[in-house]
């Protein structure tokens, strides 16, 4: 296989969780008294720190009242979690994980805008956590398009930067890997189409997971930056 080691995104790239997070967030805000939020105005800001999503969504908002929306946010899906369905993975996930597990010398490694609470929780619920080699998360690096928890990273796993490749559905995901010269996939069933994504030269794009594991088992290291149809 081309890469040793494989970065995914949380969600929106294995999970399908962006409705839960729409809603979350939309309540958060009515409980603050903020103006109401549009889908498509959060879907935006899937992939960022949760602060940082904040403050992109409500510009202006002073420090009190973000952390209130913030706490808000969190009240309402930790609940979600506890009382809803459990969210599901995206359709071939966890039959091409388990591919790339039992692949020799491969890593596997999580990086997203979830806090660590979150997703240790998830990792839990779905007894998932043993697919990656690592992780990390907004709250306890920087959250993206910087490019530090790639970094930390290769750091930990000890990868060169050639050997790895973001993988990713949001402008945020595929900004972090480009501001560090990563490799970077785009996945389409998430957050930000084609069009967006392919602003940040990605050296494929695919359209499901099947395709993806298609690519990652057959990549060379030619770059060609051409979407697939």
């Amino acid at each position: 296989m081309r890469y040793r080691l494989i970065i995914f995104d949380w969600d929106g790239t294995l999970m399908d969780s962006a409705d839960r997070i729409v809603d979350c967030m939309q309540r958060a805000a009515l409980d603050v008294d903020w103006p109401a939020l549009s889908r498509e105005a959060v879907l935006d800001i899937i992939g960022l720190g949760l602060p940082e999503a904040i403050a992109r969504l409500c510009p202006g908002i002073d420090d009190a009242r973000a952390e209130h929306l913030r706490q808000c946010y969190a009240h309402h899906f930790v609940t979600a979690e506890r009382e809803g369905p459990v969210l599901p993975f995206f359709e071939g996930v966890e039959a091409g994980l388990a591919r790339l597990k039992a692949a020799p010398g491969v890593k596997m490694a999580v990086a997203t805008g979830k806090s660590r609470r979150g997703l240790d929780r998830i990792f839990a619920e779905r007894d998932c956590g043993h697919w990656f080699d690592g992780s990390r998360t907004a709250d306890l690096t920087r959250s993206k398009p910087d490019p530090l928890m790639l970094i930390e990273l290769l750091e930990t796993l000890d990868m060169a930067l050639e050997d790895a490749v973001m993988i990713g559905d949001s402008v945020h995901d595929m900004g972090m890997a480009q501001a560090l010269g990563m490799d970077r996939v785009a996945v389409t069933w998430g957050v930000h189409d084609a069009r967006q994504l392919n602003a940040f030269s990605p050296i494929c794009v695919v359209q499901d997971f099947h395709e993806l594991m298609d690519w990652l088992e057959t990549a060379d290291c030619q770059r060609t930056g051409v979407e697939k149809a």
